[in-house]
């Protein structure tokens, strides 16, 4: 019998992962995401996540051995997080209007905290970048497919005709996030949201310079 006939009966066995253990994980994670996103991830200790998850320290070190990996899978988790919610928002749309509605669902959320703590990724991007490699690399690649949704969507636009061609969707979709994030940071400054209102605003308005006017119908 071959090496790998009798390796495959061993992998079917593999036990399957506790549901416990997968649920303390989580428990975690969502507490340590919820403080790092208020305190900050500086000012969060493991003592704080142990007493918001309801965990003790053998539980935690059993799935996070320290605090910098338990950052990096918050990081993951929370970008997850993000980027499933901006997914439902920005995967299929292919009009100005579901643009706008998208600035709009944004500011909303962000009002009901009257703009403080900023957004969740951009936080820990400015706290992180210059600390951690791995973290940088991996809230770089979160904001690039953040990007990706919109300059999509900007293409479809411009497939069904109601965005000009000479428009660049990557460089719009930049600058679409570029004056998001700055709206966060100057509504977190001032807990208040109309900064980030006033960005969003100016940027698509620049996008809509290349949107493609329909033409009035005709009477008769």
């Amino acid at each position: 019998m071959s090496e790998e006939a009798v390796a495959a009966p061993r992998q079917r066995r593999r036990r399957a992962p506790d549901p416990r253990a997968l649920a303390t994980r989580r428990r975690i994670l969502e507490a340590a995401n919820n403080l790092m996103y208020v305190r900050g991830v500086n000012s969060t200790s493991i003592d704080d996540v142990l007493e918001a998850s309801g965990t003790s320290k053998s539980q935690l070190y059993m799935h996070f051995p320290d605090k910098l990996t338990l950052i990096r899978e918050v990081v993951k988790f929370r970008g997850q997080l993000v980027l499933e919610r901006e997914q439902g928002r920005l995967e299929r749309f292919r009009t100005f209007g579901a643009l706008r509605r998208w600035r709009d669902a944004l500011v909303k959320a962000n009002d009901l905290q009257k703009g403080a703590y900023g957004c969740g990724l951009g936080s820990m991007a400015s706290e992180l970048s210059d600390q951690d490699e791995q973290s940088r690399q991996s809230l770089s690649e979160m904001f690039a497919a953040w990007e990706l949704l919109i300059s999509d969507g900007l293409r479809r636009m411009q497939k069904a005709g109601s965005l000009r061609e000479e428009a660049d969707p990557d460089r719009l979709a930049t600058f679409l996030m570029a004056a998001l994030q700055g709206g966060y940071l100057l509504a977190n400054a001032a807990h208040d949201v109309e900064p980030m209102a006033v960005a969003l605003d100016v940027a698509l308005e620049q996008v809509k310079t290349f949107v493609v006017d329909k033409p009035a119908r005709s009477g008769g």
